[in-house]
C-alpha cells in the first residue's frame, strides 16, 4: 500500500479518535505528498524512495524545530514537535543502531574500494542512497569520516 493511502487511512482514524496532534502531523505528511506529486508537471504516484525522502525531510524539520524550542525553553511547543515527530517516525523504517550503521558503511567502503578521506564523497553518496530513511545524513557523514580517517 502506498504511503498516501496509509496516511489517508490514518487521518480517518485520527479524526474518529479526535487526536488533534496526530491529525496535524498526518495532514502535514499528506500535504507534502500532494505538493511533491503536483510539482513541476509531475503526474502519478511517488516512488518508495521519494516517499522516504519526504518523510525523512519532515522528521528532520521536526527535530530541528524541537532543538530550537528546547534551547529557547519552550516546553509547550517542544511537546507538539516531538509528538508530531513520533507520528512521522511510524512511517519510516526502524533507524539503524550505531553498530549496524558502522557495519553497513564498512560494507559500502569495501564495495566502493575507498581507502582514504579523499574518497569520502563517493562513500557518503552511496551510503545516503542505500540507507535513506534508516540513518540521518549527518550520522552517515560522521561515521564515514571516522572510518576513512581511522
Amino acid at each position: 500500500m502506498a504511503l498516501k493511502q496509509k496516511v489517508e487511512g490514518e487521518i480517518k482514524s485520527a479524526m474518529i479518535a479526535k487526536d488533534k496532534v496526530r491529525l496535524t502531523a498526518l495532514r502535514a505528511i499528506k500535504s507534502m505528498i500532494l505538493l511533491e506529486e503536483t510539482k513541476g508537471g509531475f503526474s502519478g504516484a511517488l516512488s518508495e524512495d521519494e516517499e522516504m525522502k519526504l518523510l525523512t525531510k519532515a522528521a528532520k524539520q521536526r527535530k530541528d524545530s524541537a532543538d530550537i524550542y528546547q534551547q529557547q525553553n519552550r516546553p509547550d511547543l517542544l511537546e507538539v514537535e516531538l509528538a508530531e515527530l513520533a507520528v512521522i517516525q511510524e512511517f519510516l523504517p526502524k533507524a539503524l543502531t550505531d553498530d549496524e550503521l558502522t557495519a553497513a558503511i564498512q560494507e559500502i567502503i569495501t564495495i566502493t574500494g575507498a581507502v582514504s578521506a579523499k574518497e569520502m564523497g563517493k562513500v557518503i553518496g552511496a551510503a545516503n542512497k542505500q540507507l535513506a530513511g534508516k540513518a540521518d545524513g549527518k550520522a552517515i557523514a560522521d561515521k564515514v569520516k571516522s572510518l576513512l580517517n581511522g
